[in-house]
């Protein structure tokens, strides 16, 4: 009965993970097409997917190569990108707790935006979920996000330049992080955070290497958790 519960949990969430392949693909190979003109080979590009697993972060860092960023700048810059992962680590931990190490040390290689947003909002809804269904959910989401996300990205390494100049795909990446952002801004903290994120960004835009990027994350933190910490003393009063 366990066996067929987690299998059912596991189709859901493939299913629930499919719609993302329209945004994955094109940025997936966006990605594979910068670095073969970084000068990076398919094996090097591959590595990078592969090990990384984190489009944003994979972008920055490549963009910051081109420009003979310090390594260290970009080291700095891919880590306050994928921040967020810690958190998201943080919060999905009661859940599988209670699950192997093995199965833990997975559900940490293929925790991407996609796989924890969706986790996260099945398991809020359905508190009776077992460790064994919830780790199904999550993986049958991951399994088509990752495995595209490595066949996307051989794709556009392999087509290269083959890809005409005029086919503006840049656009994918901004809308594949605001169909999953949106849905989150569930509090005011949460607006409160990107908000303050968005403008900093801007503001702080002439900063070398990107640094305004980190400017605005580490601000935004503060707010959302000072918004957060007011509105529950409201509540209290």
């Amino acid at each position: 009965m366990a066996s067929s519960t987690s299998n059912s949990s596991w189709r859901k969430g493939f299913r629930d993970g499919l719609p993302f392949v329209v945004m994955i693909v094109p940025f997936g190979m966006v990605f594979g097409v910068i670095g073969t003109e970084a000068g990076l080979n398919i094996a090097e590009i591959m590595g990078f997917s592969v090990l990384v697993i984190a489009g944003s972060a994979q972008l920055a860092a490549l963009q910051l190569m081109a420009d003979n960023t310090p390594t260290l700048i970009i080291l700095i810059t891919s880590l306050a990108i994928n921040l967020r992962m810690a958190m998201y680590s943080a919060s999905l931990t009661p859940h599988f707790g209670p699950a192997t190490f093995w199965q833990r040390v997975l559900a940490a290689y293929v925790l991407v935006d996609q796989s924890y947003a969706l986790a996260m909002d099945r398991f809020d809804r359905n508190p009776e979920m077992s460790t064994s269904d919830k780790l199904s959910y999550y993986f049958g989401v991951a399994a088509p996000v990752v495995t595209l996300w490595y066949a996307s990205t051989l794709s556009g390494a392999i087509l290269g330049e083959a890809i005409p100049a005029d086919l503006q795909l840049d656009f994918i990446v901004p809308l594949m992080f605001l169909s999953m952002v949106a849905p989150a801004l569930k509090t005011l903290a949460h607006v409160a955070a990107a908000l303050t994120s968005v403008c900093l960004s801007l503001v702080f835009a002439f900063l070398p290497y990107g640094s305004g990027l980190l400017v605005a994350a580490l601000v935004a933190l503060v707010v959302g958790s000072q918004v957060e910490l007011w509105t529950q003393k409201r509540a209290q009063t």
